[in-house]
């Protein structure tokens, strides 16, 4: 198996588990406690923060900001500037914070500049249409898009619209 590649430029924590095959690009900043999978590409200038977990085959582009609450399953793509939160009520100084968790299931897209909400399921192989603004769970295969995001259609494995998915 490949070792991972990381440009010299990049900040990974030494805490942090990358699988093989991955490639972490330009600036990018991968903290403590993260894991990524193998075969993972994350581009140029993604932030992914302590505790995050990647699963397997995806493909995070440029500018993302992955906090921590953040699960994404194997083969999930994310387009570039798209952010994920994890506060439901963000102040300054909240000593009662705590993280919202949220789920992104396997083979789900997410397009460029979409933001996702924090404690919210994005169900296998949906698809997030960009510059949506994603504020409650999206059913598997769901296409959803808008402000907030709202279901339009339905998408097969391949990403394709379909009118009724079989």
């Amino acid at each position: 198996m490949a070792e991972p590649f990381i440009h010299p430029t990049a900040s990974v924590d030494s805490r942090a588990e990358i699988g093989a095959g991955t490639k972490i690009w330009i600036n990018v900043q991968v903290r403590e406690g993260v894991r990524i999978g193998r075969d993972c590409i994350l581009s140029k200038d993604v932030y992914v923060d302590h505790g995050v977990t990647i699963g397997d085959r995806c493909k995070v582009q440029n500018s993302v900001s992955i906090y921590n609450g953040v699960t994404m399953e194997d083969e999930v793509f994310v387009g570039p500037n798209a952010c994920f939160t994890n506060d439901k009520v963000p102040r300054a100084n909240n000593p009662e914070w705590t993280v919202t968790p949220t789920v992104v299931r396997r083979g789900a897209s997410i397009g460029a500049n979409a933001t996702l909400v924090c404690g919210i399921e994005v169900g296998e192989y949906a698809m997030i249409a960009a510059g949506s603004v994603v504020t409650r769970d999206v059913a598997p295969f769901a296409l959803v898009m808008g402000n907030p995001a709202r279901q339009v259609g339905e998408v097969d494995e391949a990403g394709n619209r379909v009118e009724n998915r079989a």
